[in-house]
């Protein structure tokens, strides 16, 4: 049985169950929760109408707990001292930024005296709007300079291609060269093995990653492809993971043309997570890859290359990869 909250979709539930006049028990069964969750939901949201459990009214008491219970998380609304000097400063020009790069400098080990320029602007603009005409730019409600996160993110996205652009010839494995890659995580999770697996062939190639950044996944990339002709390598195909958000140079180094497999939809990527199985047989799932060598990845990728496959008709991915020229 779940103990989480009851989500605001089955409060709706919760109220049509009980004007159909089901027990809490048999109510609780049904919605996936403990029947003390269902009575707690009931005596913080009692009837209120002549219908009794009303969902709607139920919803905006939740909302209004909420938002008292997270008053004692605003910084400044609790805190006269720092209130009063924010203020104070901005009232003879300082700027937020300036503001909170004072209180940082003069009180570095009072967590009680540090606030975000961010957190000023908006106490600005939500609460003291007499003080705004301090403010050097005031040109409506604060942004951040260069956008938020949120919108940074949604820029990378869109300069991703995805799998469903890419050429139909990939789709069908009719040649060597379409490539997925994807990296495994040991149990410290800093170090990694990134891995490529060409399509048709299902040859692996395995890099041993020290830090796992974006920057040496990168590097290790290009390093590898370095030593594939160039007849094949076309396309390659990643996860969404942060280590291969350097892709637009990883793709103008190699000349490999860069695809990423939608959000969640692992399966887009089988031969990678095949693959990646079969090198977990010599790397399990919760070792330490700190003592990992490559020389002890080449020697895994190497006994995987030259074990025959039954769709290659008993080829290895070595006799499939290296004996065609296109």
């Amino acid at each position: 049985m779940s103990y989480r909250h009851i989500s605001s979709s089955q409060r709706n539930e919760l109220s049509a169950l009980l004007r159909a006049d089901l027990k809490q028990y048999q109510i609780a069964k049904l919605l996936g929760k403990s029947p003390s969750a269902i009575s707690q939901e009931l005596k913080r949201n009692p009837a209120t109408t002549k219908m009794g459990y009303d969902a709607g009214i139920a919803k905006a008491n939740t909302k209004q707990r909420r938002i008292m219970a997270n008053q004692r998380f605003r910084k400044i609304e609790n805190n006269v001292w720092l209130r009063n000097y924010i203020v104070k400063k901005t009232k003879k020009y300082w700027s937020p930024e300036q503001i909170s790069g004072r209180l940082e400098r003069n009180w570095p080990a009072d967590k009680n005296r540090q606030i975000g320029k961010d957190s000023i602007y908006k106490f600005l603009y939500a609460e003291r709007k007499d003080l705004v005409k301090y403010l050097r730019c005031q040109k409506g409600k604060y942004r951040r300079r260069y956008g938020t996160r949120i919108r940074v993110k949604q820029r990378e996205e869109l300069k991703k291609k995805r799998i469903g652009q890419r050429p139909e010839v990939v789709e069908k494995r009719e040649r060597i060269g379409d490539w997925e890659g994807d990296t495994i995580i040991g149990k410290e999770r800093t170090k990694q093995i990134l891995t490529h697996v060409e399509r048709k062939s299902g040859l692996l190639l395995g890099d041993k990653l020290e830090h796992s950044t974006a920057e040496e996944t990168k590097n290790k990339t290009i390093e590898r492809f370095k030593k594939i002709p160039k007849n094949k390598k076309y396309t390659s195909t990643y996860d969404n993971g942060t280590t291969f958000s350097a892709f637009e140079m990883t793709e103008k180094k190699t000349g490999i043309e860069i695809f990423f497999a939608n959000p969640y939809h692992s399966w887009e990527r089988g031969a990678n997570e095949n693959a990646n199985g079969l090198l977990r047989q010599f790397f399990p799932k919760k070792s330490t890859f700190a003592m990992i060598t490559q020389e002890a990845v080449d020697e895994a990728c190497g006994l995987i290359n030259n074990r025959p496959r039954k769709r290659l008709g008993y080829l290895t991915p070595n006799e499939v990869f290296f004996r065609q020229n296109n």
